[in-house]
């Protein structure tokens, strides 16, 4: 079992874990009972910035319509449409030794597709949580549990990864917005 992060907490991936370079992100998720007639699509993203936390290129934002990094650094493993089932919904693998020199930070977020269009928002989202497994052993190295802290928002930035000193740490960020991907995406410094 895993280390068990609360909001804010930072915790050292590679120092901490020798030899650590692939790692997958699980990310799951339940939906809570409403009639709104339209089912939840939550999706999974990552966002590779520079330490100004702006991505610099297009190809840096990972998501269902660009699953896979040019560098092979980042993949994302597909669309899942429906959340059912135990475990991890969708799943973000990153090799930390294909990560280009100027990306100092990865955000992983998740956001509800048509949440504006279908009413629907992270206070309807139960049981969220992000965790790292290391691939090679499939040994989880920690888990966040995002809380019920959300109400109105329809987009998660779950956590980041970033450099400290050549190695890689993990942020538990937990904070919501308003305003789905396209806002993720203008905060992060892609045009929508």
């Amino acid at each position: 079992m895993g280390i068990n992060l609360a909001k804010g907490q930072r915790i050292d991936l590679t120092k901490t874990n020798p030899g650590l370079t692939k790692v997958i992100i699980g990310l799951g998720w339940d939906t809570n009972r409403y009639h709104g007639g339209y089912d939840f699509d939550l999706d999974a993203a990552a966002f590779l910035t520079d330490v100004n936390n702006r991505v610099m290129h297009d190809e840096d934002f990972i998501f269902y319509n660009n699953l896979v990094h040019s560098s092979g650094a980042v993949e994302h493993t597909g669309d899942n449409r429906t959340g059912e089932g135990e475990g991890d919904d969708e799943q973000i693998k990153i090799d930390f030794n294909k990560v280009p020199s100027h990306v100092q930070r990865i955000a992983i977020t998740v956001t509800i597709h048509d949440a504006e269009e279908r009413n629907q928002n992270f206070g309807q989202v139960s049981n969220a949580f992000v965790r790292v497994v290391d691939e090679e052993t499939n040994r989880e190295i920690l888990r966040f549990d995002l809380g019920e802290d959300f109400s109105v928002e329809t987009a998660v930035v779950v956590c980041e990864l970033y450099r400290h000193n050549g190695d890689w740490k993990f942020n538990a960020i937990g904070s919501g917005f308003a305003g789905g991907l396209a806002s993720l995406c203008r905060s992060f410094g892609l045009e929508v």
